[in-house]
């Protein structure tokens, strides 16, 4: 006899043809205004860099932030369902931890 476990399962991925799938992880789910100001400076900044070969290397920037440090869930913990024709889940926000750290980035 099946334990109640593997019969959900066979259920699951042998009758609905699902299959367990982790999430995939974005740096940050962005509404669609921010990502069309994305778009549009990183096509600025493409269309400078053909006219100009230099203008990348002449390009520094920086910043510093202080961030949040983050326990990052176990695949298991952020695996999910899905059928077929149903989109990857995606998973954008972590757990945040107590402790803070100094973010410095240059270019």
């Amino acid at each position: 006899m099946r334990s109640p476990w593997a019969l959900c399962d066979a259920i699951l991925t042998d009758n609905l043809h699902m299959k367990r799938v982790c999430a995939k992880f974005v740096p940050r789910l962005l509404t669609d205004d921010q990502r069309e100001q994305r778009q549009t400076i990183a096509r600025d900044f493409f269309e400078r860099s053909c006219e100009d070969g230099q203008f990348l290397k002449n390009t520094v920037t920086g910043d510093e932030s202080w961030v949040y440090g983050y326990d990052p869930e176990t695949k298991q913990h952020s695996s999910q369902w899905k059928s077929p024709t149903s989109p990857r889940p995606k998973k954008g926000r972590q757990v945040r931890s107590k402790t803070k750290v100094m973010l410095l980035a240059f270019f």
